[in-house]
């Protein structure tokens, strides 16, 4: 089972781009989503996660740029991106800690397959 990441491309410096990640329905049950990114010569990191409450985390060079949000409806989570900036280049990958059997799991860990964001100067 895979997570279905979209919405990436190439902005200028600036732009905006918003990231999807639709979720199976096989998945019942999400505990927390998180997007991640691997930007050229650094390891991955998490950028956002959002709980199964709703309060969100971001890490600092994001924040007040990058917003998270979960449509419970959709099984959709999204990652608007405003005032993009070149070292936010690099590919985004969402992840979600998810259940098939309910909210009493057990829960694994699920990834989509990654979505390439690429910034100009």
């Amino acid at each position: 089972v895979q997570l279905q990441a979209c919405g990436g491309g190439l902005v200028e410096a600036g732009g905006s781009l918003k990231l999807s990640c639709e979720v199976p329905q096989s998945i019942n049950a999400v505990n927390n989503m998180q997007w991640w990114r691997r930007t050229p010569g650094k390891q991955r990191e998490k950028v956002a996660t959002i709980g199964s409450g709703g309060g969100v985390y971001y890490i600092d060079s994001v924040k007040g740029r990058f917003t998270l949000s979960r449509d419970n409806a959709k099984n959709t989570g999204y990652l608007q991106m405003n005032n993009l900036k070149p070292e936010d280049t690099g590919v985004y990958y969402c992840y979600v800690l998810g259940s098939k059997h309910g909210s009493l799991g057990p829960y694994d860990d699920y990834w989509g397959q990654g979505t390439q964001v690429t910034v100009s100067s």
